[in-house]
């Protein structure tokens, strides 16, 4: 059950939402003023603190810098006011309150913003996310800590298949909000919208260097305004963007911004030691989720996979595992397995690239794009989602390039 901290010099504020919250199901403790709850934030760190700001002999805002100065913030503080003005809620949002609410207080609007308050708390048991996935861990892990301690916007580059997100998951709080929109068309319309969602966790933007002009000018301003609500930027892309903004291709101001804290995510190539151990880890995974038996890899069929190039990195060797798990009657799988879908790759590929060649640019490009896009589509069964993790492209831009290619799929599937 959890337990709330009301205070309040008012008593008949203070009775009100105690029996407005008990009727809910929670334990309440009182405080009438600054002292009070001093001393009860050091008996006890309560799950929720309704602080009013204006009391005798402290006021909530100067109390609230105190306890984030002595680190004792462990909780979301829902700053209270009659008096309230914009300026004010704006300033306890950016100390470090999760929420401001004018007195009187509605009734739904107490219990929405309790109840989301104490869903926003981290949770302190929550395991933080591994890199063993990425191989390498330990030396990423190193440029990601260090880069998790700024308060600035981080950008994560890498080629495609590199995966950012899980770069971003591991520099998360535990048990706090982690936000990953699909759309960005959001940026050019109510950017804030994603920072009120997202507020006091993580909000993670992939494949920026595909935003628009006015979606750029929306990732700005809500950089700009996101320590109000409390969030940590992170964003991701596989494009040049510092060649981009040279050829004003990409918002100057914005690449000058992200690149205070950038961390590069290396590709599967820059360190083959850990390519044959990444790939009996995908295999074991794609064989528990499929409910197949064990199988595993001979020696030389490791051997071939870490000299192979890996161009989608991480996506494309899971997808390798995924189709020998399935495909493989045999146990031990071998070279002559890894060859037959390693091999057949590329010969389509420099078959496809010989046709190409004899094309203006403009139609091999476009030809290449669509029969890349149809080979996605085929792989991944049809599901959209799937085909935009693995080409890095957002899902909008994707399905903007399916229909201009006139790439059409049976089973346009959204999972």
């Amino acid at each position: 059950m959890s337990e709330i901290l009301v205070v309040d010099d008012e008593p008949g504020i203070r009775d009100l939402l105690k029996e407005i919250l008990e009727d809910e199901g929670y334990e309440v403790r009182l405080a009438e003023n600054g002292e009070e709850a001093r001393a009860a934030r050091l008996e006890k760190a309560p799950d929720l603190v309704l602080l009013d700001i204006w009391m005798p002999d402290v006021d909530g805002l100067s109390l609230l810098k105190e306890w984030v100065s002595d680190e004792l913030l462990t909780m979301p503080v829902v700053m209270m006011s009659g008096h309230g003005t914009i300026h004010t809620a704006v300033e306890a949002t950016r100390l470090g309150a999760f929420d401001f609410l004018e007195k009187p207080v509605p009734y739904k609007k107490l219990l929405a913003t309790v109840a989301t308050a104490l869903n926003s708390r981290p949770n302190r048991t929550a395991r933080p996310v591994s890199l063993d996935p990425l191989g390498n861990g330990e030396a990423i892990a190193q440029r990601l800590r260090q880069a998790a301690q700024s308060n600035a916007p981080i950008l994560l580059s890498g080629e495609a298949g590199t995966s950012a997100e899980l770069c971003a998951r591991f520099m998360q709080v535990p048990g706090t909000t982690f936000l990953a929109p699909d759309d960005h068309s959001p940026l050019s319309e109510n950017p804030l919208d994603w920072l009120q969602k997202s507020k006091g966790g993580m909000l993670f933007l992939r494949d920026i260097g595909k935003l628009t002009p006015l979606q750029q000018k929306g990732l700005l301003l809500l950089i700009a305004k996101r320590g109000e609500y409390g969030v940590k930027v992170v964003c991701a892309s596989s494009d040049n963007l510092a060649q981009m903004a040279g050829d004003n291709q990409y918002s100057r101001d914005l690449f000058n911004t992200l690149s205070h804290v950038a961390v590069r995510i290396p590709s599967l190539r820059e360190h083959r030691e850990d390519i044959a151990p990444l790939a009996e880890a995908a295999l074991k995974e794609a064989a528990e989720t499929q409910g197949l038996g064990a199988k595993r890899f001979t020696q030389v069929a490791l051997e071939r996979l870490s000299k192979h190039d890996w161009p989608g990195n991480m996506e494309e060797l899971r997808a390798l595992a995924n189709n020998l798990a399935i495909t493989c009657l045999v146990d031990e799988i071998g070279l002559a397995e890894v060859e037959a879908v390693l091999g057949s790759a590329t010969k389509a590929n420099a078959g496809a690239l010989t046709h190409l060649f004899g094309l203006p640019i403009k139609e091999a490009r476009d030809a290449f794009e669509k029969a890349y896009l149809e080979c996605m589509l085929d792989e991944c069964g049809g599901s959209i989602t799937k085909v935009a993790d693995r080409s890095g492209l957002e899902r909008t831009h994707l399905y903007r390039k399916l229909k201009q290619l006139g790439v059409k799929s049976h089973s346009r599937n959204e999972a």
